[in-house]
């Protein structure tokens, strides 16, 4: 840390820095003013010469006489300062010129611009008018001494400034201890007074102006300070005598505060847990209650409903009253029978919840063969959709092993296809697909063709007695099949979902763990043709020649359903694709009436694809149909504005499927029958 610095030396600062910047200013304003008159007299000396010289060369210019130019240009030698000239005609030719000696830059042939001048050489540019006509113009360069003056001011100044620095110093190190010599001896007074604490030391007085009276007024000061002291001094000792006994009876106090704050927060912890848990039971037992209402009042209803067939019509055959034909019988004891095994099935199913919920389900995990399983499924599902209509399709699974309790899995996956054909459309279809999700893990999803389910009955889907948002419905079911098939699901590790479309359909799907990851293979299915199949609206084929269309999609599932869909349709024979290069290839090869097109393809996204199909006038003008899951706002638009002719989104509308379809081919007949009619842009729209 550097010493404070004295009042002197700051004393000598201050005068030092007021004369350098009095100096600084008053010499830039002297050099300032005289280079600017040196510099315009320089030109106006310049410009007079070259004036001269037009005024003895006008005659030369007049009779064409370039030596009488030179020769009045020769009489600048006497001019050491101008180092070239120039007579220039009225075109701006060169006329005559002069160089003094060891000038070697040429003079310019053409005279062009305004002077320039720089800093080495002053330039002027002087016309030569007789009678109102310019016969040309004079051309000076002059040596520029704007520099050498500037520098030999600079010296000037420079010597000046430290030789009237340096007597300043002088002056101010001698008259400086006039004013600062009181100041030191209070300084030095003082410096001991607080060293030593002796207050009896006065300073000296030196002088009679203000530093004297300042010294007068320090040692009052001290007189004063010295007096206070011995009171202090005679008081402290009772002071700091009774400070001490506040002191222990306010640690006494603040101890005993702590012990009493202490107990308090103790107790009123202990109260709130207290409260808190006497709470929770309050809610829970309320929660309870109700729960348990509900649960009676639910399973109630439940089972009076088969209860109610059975006792019913038992009546009626055991009456005498109401004579019945064995016709009728056979057909009462039906009735009983289906009621029975209905409300059997159900008491199993409440069985089944009861010991989920209260955790006395055993599972036996072992790896189970996927397609053993489903296959034991498919022998027990094929009779119920038959019943109905319903098609389901199964996926192939080699080789593909989860980690689960045999019985459980086969109960979780009959309870979700045999939804899955109870709540679908008559002639509808089930499809059946399995997933690699992730290196352990194997996903099985159940699609069917149903009414679908809005937000708010999926939210409420996996509560007892919810049967699929059917409440009113003519679907029979205890609704707790879904719950059971939850808990079920997580007791073997895994997890289930749900997503669904109002009028699409629905997708239930769990993931369990796999020991054995799933094979690829080719979707099922692709070259079979159902018999007795139920015909679609036509879009305008023959069964001879039906109209080709290719379906890019790397999905087997969804190939699966797609071609399930156009396999009612006689008109119609599908080719597919799974990624986009095959999907050009066969386009290009087989040009078909129509393209669907997947936007989320592997290896070449489907709006390349379409850019590609575009640009190749083999396969220009097939129309292409967007089927995709990207349903977002902001991917419709894009999908637009790309140029496909519809953009049908995922999961799959069948009826607007098919009408996409039938009104594209439609549209391309109408094109081929007028090709000369400008029949506008295709009509695009996002389902």
């Amino acid at each position: 840390m550097t010493p404070p610095r004295s009042i002197r030396s700051k004393l000598v600062s201050v005068v030092m820095a007021t004369t350098l910047a009095a100096l600084l200013v008053s010499i830039a304003v002297i050099v300032v003013y005289d280079l600017r008159s040196y510099q315009r007299t320089l030109l106006n000396d310049l410009s007079t010469q070259a004036e001269l010289v037009g005024h003895m060369t006008s005659a030369a210019l007049t009779f064409d006489d370039p030596r009488l130019a030179n020769e009045n240009l020769a009489l600048l030698r006497t001019r050491p300062s101008v180092r070239a000239a120039a007579i220039y005609d009225a075109n701006g030719e060169l006329f005559a010129s002069y160089q003094a000696r060891g000038e070697a830059r040429p003079m310019p042939r053409q005279l062009s611009g305004t002077p320039r001048s720089d800093r080495d050489d002053l330039v002027v540019h002087q016309r030569i008018v007789e009678n109102g006509e310019t016969l040309g113009t004079v051309y000076l360069r002059a040596e520029n001494q704007l520099l050498a003056r500037t520098l030999d001011y600079l010296s000037i100044a420079l010597g000046v400034t430290l030789l009237a620095m340096g007597v300043a110093y002088l002056l101010m190190r001698r008259l400086g201890r006039v004013v600062t010599a009181p100041i030191i001896a209070i300084t030095e007074i003082a410096r001991d007074v607080v060293a030593t604490r002796d207050y009896s030391r006065r300073a000296p007085r030196i002088s009679d102006d203000e530093a004297g009276e300042l010294v007068d007024s320090f040692n009052a000061m001290l007189t004063e300070i010295e007096g206070r002291t011995r009171e202090l001094e005679t008081s402290s000792t009772q002071t700091a005598r009774e400070a001490a006994e506040r002191s222990r009876a306010q640690q006494e106090v603040m101890r005993l505060n702590e012990q009493l704050e202490q107990r308090v927060d103790e107790r009123t912890l202990q109260l709130a847990l207290a409260n808190a848990e006497l709470a929770n039971a309050i809610e829970e037992a309320r929660s309870a209650n109700q729960a348990k209402s509900a649960f009676l009042s639910s399973m109630s209803h439940e089972l009076r409903t088969p209860l109610n067939a059975i006792l019913g019509f038992a009546q009626i055959l055991t009456s005498d009253s109401l004579p019945s034909t064995l016709e009728q019988k056979k057909e009462f004891a039906n009735h009983i029978l289906k009621s029975g095994r209905h409300l059997l099935t159900l008491i199993n199913e409440i069985l089944d919840l009861a010991k989920v919920e209260s955790g006395t389900v055993t599972l036996s995990m072992e790896p189970v063969a996927l397609a053993d399983t489903l296959q034991e499924t498919r022998t027990m599902v094929e009779p119920i959709a038959a019943a109905r209509g319903v098609r389901v399709l199964y996926p192939d699974v080699p080789g593909a092993v989860v980690l689960a309790d045999r019985t459980r899995l086969k109960q979780v996956l009959l309870n979700l296809l045999s939804n899955a054909v109870k709540y679908n459309r008559e002639a509808g279809a089930v499809v059946l697909s399995c997933e690699q999700v992730g290196p352990t893990r194997i996903r099985l999803s159940v699609q069917d063709t149903g009414v679908g389910l809005d937000a708010e009955q999926v939210a409420s889907l996996f509560q007892p007695f919810n049967r699929l948002g059917q409440e009113g419905g003519q679907q029979e079911g205890t609704g707790i099949g879904l719950v059971v098939t939850k808990r079920l699901v997580e007791l073997m590790g895994g997890e289930i979902g749900v997503t669904s479309s109002p009028g699409v359909g629905s997708v239930f799907w769990i993931e369990l763990a796999t020991t054995a990851p799933l094979a690829p293979h080719a979707p099922e299915g692709a070259d079979e043709q159902p018999e007795d199949v139920q015909t679609l609206p036509s879009g305008g084929g023959s069964l001879l020649n039906p109209h080709l269309i290719l379906y890019v999609e790397d999905n087997p599932a969804n190939l699966r359903l797609v071609e399930e869909i156009v396999r009612f349709r006689r008109d119609l024979r599908l080719l597919s694709a799974p990624d986009g290069h095959m999907g050009l290839s066969l386009a290009r090869a087989h040009q078909p009436e129509l393209i669907l097109m997947d936007l989320n393809l592997p290896g070449m996204s489907g709006i390349e694809v379409l850019r590609q199909l575009r640009a190749d006038p083999v396969t220009s003008n097939i129309p292409v149909i967007a089927l995709t899951a990207n349903a977002m706002q902001r991917d419709i638009e894009r999908g637009q504005a790309a140029g496909f002719n519809r953009y049908l989104t995922k999961p799959i509308d069948i009826d607007r499927f098919t009408e996409a379809i039938n009104s594209t081919l439609a549209q391309l007949r109408s094109a081929q029958a007028a090709p000369k009619q400008d029949t506008g842009p295709a009509d695009r729209e996002a389902e």
